[in-house]
């Protein structure tokens, strides 16, 4: 077929990796670790003049760069794309830090492959690195590297976006990290499917066991180690408890040393700069959608977004789930996978894999750049099945953005998705009623329990028995917390009080 020669392809991926142990740890940060990912990328397309060519560097934002005035023991640039772009010998006229989001890598991509196909920009290196296992490895150190570097030059900064994730009330109740919010979303699916807390753990397990197979053959993996699914549903000393319902080996590893690339640019350019055709990687389909607030959701175990932007994708490719050779679904915790298995009926052991990777909890995944790893997996794979396709389903905030990529090897023109439709559907979708300053009794509807804080902490939603509304609480009531721990509270009767500090329940 004849391609139109704005058309964009991925030509080039990279990824860069070293661990503590290694024999050749280096201390890198993550300007370097980006760096070396890039470098990857650029010998991967084969092109000897592909670093000056490259017009436009977009980067995520590092794990210490991703809350506003968080602290940096060890240093960081102040304009993260141009830093890496100065150590491969780049010059773009255009660098872009974007928001918060482990959404964004797949975001990007297909944002930037709309760009190429427009004339906006005709080389875009997409990057991406977090050195949080080496930031804690010398935060107590008296002789620390230095990872401050002042660059300059222009630097469109999209802001952090934690508006989209996270709100006063939600902080106030505990809702401050990950897991917890993540626990709140598992035991609604739970009770939907009214398992037990031990079965519930073992299918989680048996998730995930899978992907540990795979990241304990993957080089760049954080921790490449295989586990049973026994190892990961039994809790010990080295397996504790974190927030219910996961136990530390079932939830993302955020310590990592790990950079990862991608360059995409248009045919023509990858004609003129000599990049052979069996490097180019189509983008054959791409979706990106958001959820609605957390509280306000129908349905907690469920996530339309990601479900309508994966059937989305897979339409614009003109295929079904059967029909992928190799894929990555987000799992930085099982529920986002759960999403994605349930809606298209996939198994756990799916003899396909259910990550490229290794997964975020083997494999690691801090911050955001983790499914730049996944695009670069999946291309790598695409080129090794020429004609078939490869899927990337990218998770953002608390199930609250989605984004979808599928790639192969055919040549396909560009064509945009129908995300903005979709979301008006999506934004259109019944909500239910909050009522933030609760009193009275209500049943609780899921839970979480923080063993993080000094004192085991119960964190509810639940609905009033008045008007059925929804309200978030927290308990240190021993019965409570009790029955929340190592019973059934899924449903139990409870009394909610509203003081000037938030929400407190107990039994009732």
């Amino acid at each position: 077929m004849s391609i139109d020669p704005r058309t964009p392809v991925v030509v080039g991926v990279g990824q860069a990796a070293e661990r503590i142990d290694d024999a050749g740890y280096r201390g890198m940060s993550p300007v370097e670790l980006a760096a070396a990912a890039a470098r990857a990328a650029l010998a991967d397309c084969g092109a000897a003049s592909a670093a000056v060519a490259i017009d436009t560097v977009v980067a995520t934002r590092a794990f210490e760069n991703s809350i506003p005035k968080a602290p940096a023991p060890l240093g960081k640039s102040n304009n993260f794309p141009r830093s890496v772009a100065r150590l491969i010998g780049a010059d773009p006229a255009r660098a872009v830090l974007d928001k918060v989001g482990g959404q964004g890598p797949q975001k990007l991509l297909t944002e930037f492959a709309g760009e190429i196909a427009s004339g906006a920009a005709d080389v875009v290196l997409l990057c991406g690195a977090d050195a949080t296992s080496t930031l804690r490895h010398f935060a107590n150190a008296a002789d620390k590297p230095d990872f401050t570097e002042t660059v300059d030059g222009q630097l469109e900064d999209r802001g952090y976006g934690l508006e989209d994730f996270i709100e006063h009330y939600t902080v106030i109740h505990g809702l401050t990290g990950a897991p917890v919010q993540y626990g709140l979303l598992e035991n609604a699916r739970r009770a939907r499917l009214g398992l037990s807390p031990a079965d519930y753990r073992r299918e989680m397990a048996e998730l995930f066991a899978p992907m540990t197979k795979i990241a304990a053959k993957n080089p760049f993996s954080a921790s490449p180690v295989e586990r049973s699914a026994d190892e990961l549903a039994t809790i010990t000393g080295a397996n504790r408890m974190i927030c219910d319902p996961y136990p530390r080996l079932l939830v993302a590893r955020d310590q990592v040393n790990q950079g990862a690339a991608a360059l995409l640019m248009s045919v023509e350019a990858a004609r003129r700069l000599g990049v052979a055709q069996d490097r180019w990687v189509y983008l054959h389909g791409h979706a990106d959608l958001r959820a609605q607030r957390l509280l306000e959701r129908a349905d907690l175990s469920a996530y339309p977004a990601a479900v309508a932007a994966t059937t989305e994708a897979l339409a614009m490719a003109g295929i079904g789930f059967g029909d992928v050779a190799a894929m990555d679904l987000y799992s930085c915790f099982p529920v986002p996978v759960f999403t994605i298995c349930d809606a298209f009926g996939l198994a756990a052991d799916d003899p396909r894999g259910l990550t490229l990777t290794g997964g975020l909890p083997f494999f690691g995944g801090a911050g955001n750049n983790y499914s730049t790893h996944a695009i670069a997996e999946a291309v790598a794979a695409a080129r090794n099945a020429p004609g078939q396709f490869t899927f990337v389903g990218a998770n953002g905030g608390m199930q609250s953005k989605y984004a979808v990529g599928v790639y192969s090897t055919t040549p396909v023109a560009w064509t945009p998705d129908r995300s903005a439709e979709l979301q008006e559907g999506l934004d259109r979708a019944p909500k239910i009623a909050v009522t933030e300053h609760a009193d009275g009794p209500g049943t609780i509807e899921t839970y979480s329990v923080r063993y993080d804080w000094d004192t085991p902490t119960g964190i509810i939603i639940g609905r009033l028995d008045a008007d059925g509304s929804r309200f978030l609480a927290t308990s240190e009531d021993e019965d409570l917390v009790a029955l929340l721990s190592d019973g059934e509270p899924l449903g139990a009767a409870v009394t909610v009080r509203a003081l000037d500090y938030g929400n407190r329940c107990s039994l009732r």
